[in-house]
């Protein structure tokens, strides 16, 4: 028998802020927690977002003719000690999957630079050796490829050995355990955080006429090793993956109220923005025009759409998109509602917008 509990406000779904996002940002927003909780799960998910996701990062070095990080090296106006350091900046992505069969020994990365008397003249009187020159051809995917790694004024021909592991956290150059360290390796500290910075706030929302609820809103910032959004559903799994430990605990379920009075609410609130036709939320002449001519009348039948189908619409741009979106995100809807457990789909839409249209219009007749 279930241990029956009163009902907690949950979050639903994630948004996403559209008007703060990049390739190496994104805001996001959970609501409605019972109060208390977005602290608890803002304060968690910071921790480990900032201590616990893995990239690839450089751990040794070594180049022929080049014995320790200290020297110079004729041809090349950088020291080594500047040349460490600008391979230190490097970032490179590549997400190690069961499929591919990729194991967490450092791989090596070999390259032969071979820069000609030819490619000094036509760069000016200095070839720049880039992190694309180095590591270009190999499996990973290079964030920064025109990172600057030294400048070459001379015919200069050396290879170049990368040892690159995947791990966590920052990890200075002792800590390293190297096995087949070899002569004239230069070993490097290593940042493999993908993650620069990760702020959340808690703001009061409101559920019914009830203020005293919490809105989480997260703040994810990466090196572009990682997507904030990978960055924040790796973090998701790697706290459930803890939790998990504590169901050996487990002795009697529970469950919580619903409460369907207020679900009903819920559900009249929703159908009431559903069937505003589109003439009704002050779009532009061309959204207005784009969104008629691929007969969609009200706003349930857009809502149900995901976005890739819009942009399949004749004469519809990203401007257009960008515009209905923000719209929609101001009447706290969004593209590709699933709606489906207030029994609309996209078979049924239009008569269950019909239909309710009908019994509101039945209901100011009656009074």
């Amino acid at each position: 028998m279930a241990v029956k509990y009163g009902k907690f406000e949950l979050p639903t779904q994630i948004k996403i802020d559209e008007n703060n996002k990049s390739e190496t940002f994104m805001r996001f927003i959970a609501e409605p927690f019972e109060r208390g909780f977005a602290h608890t799960i803002g304060n968690a998910l910071r921790r480990v977002l900032l201590t616990s996701l893995e990239a690839p990062s450089i751990i040794s070095i070594k180049m022929e003719g080049v014995s320790h990080e200290y020297m110079a090296v004729e041809g090349i106006i950088e020291d080594m000690t500047t040349v460490i350091l600008n391979f230190k900046e490097a970032l490179l992505r590549k997400l190690p999957t069961e499929e591919n069969n990729d194991t967490r020994s450092p791989r090596i990365v070999s390259k032969l630079l071979d820069v000609t008397a030819e490619m000094i003249e036509k760069s000016g009187g200095q070839y720049v050796v880039t992190l694309k020159d180095v590591v270009g051809n190999s499996d990973f995917d290079l964030v920064n490829p025109d990172l600057l790694l030294f400048r070459v004024t001379k015919p200069f021909t050396s290879k170049v050995d990368l040892k690159i592991a995947t791990g966590r956290g920052y990890v200075p150059s002792e800590r390293h355990e190297i096995t087949d360290k070899v002569v004239d390796e230069i070993v490097i500290d290593s940042c493999f955080s993908p993650v620069t910075m990760v702020n959340y706030f808690v703001e009061n929302t409101r559920v019914g006429q009830d203020t005293d609820f919490d809105r989480l809103v997260l703040d994810v910032s990466t090196d572009g090793r990682i997507t904030p959004e990978e960055a924040l559903n790796f973090a998701t799994q790697i706290v459930v993956a803890h939790m998990k430990v504590f169901d050996e605990l487990y002795h009697e379920p529970i469950t919580f109220e619903q409460e369907e009075v207020v679900e009903n609410s819920d559900r009249d609130q929703l159908l009431a923005k559903l069937s505003l036709k589109i003439n009704e939320i002050e779009l532009s002449v061309r959204s207005t025009n784009c969104l008629s001519q691929a007969n969609v009348a009200t706003i349930a039948e857009l809502v149900i759409m995901p976005e890739s189908e819009m942009l399949r619409f004749r004469n519809f741009g990203k401007k257009s998109l960008n515009e209905i979106k923000a719209k929609l995100h101001e009447m706290e809807l969004h593209l590709g509602m699933d709606l489906s457990r207030y029994g609309i789909t996209r078979d049924n839409v239009g008569q269950i917008i019909e239909d309710y249209q009908a019994e509101r219009a039945a209901a100011e007749v009656k009074s």
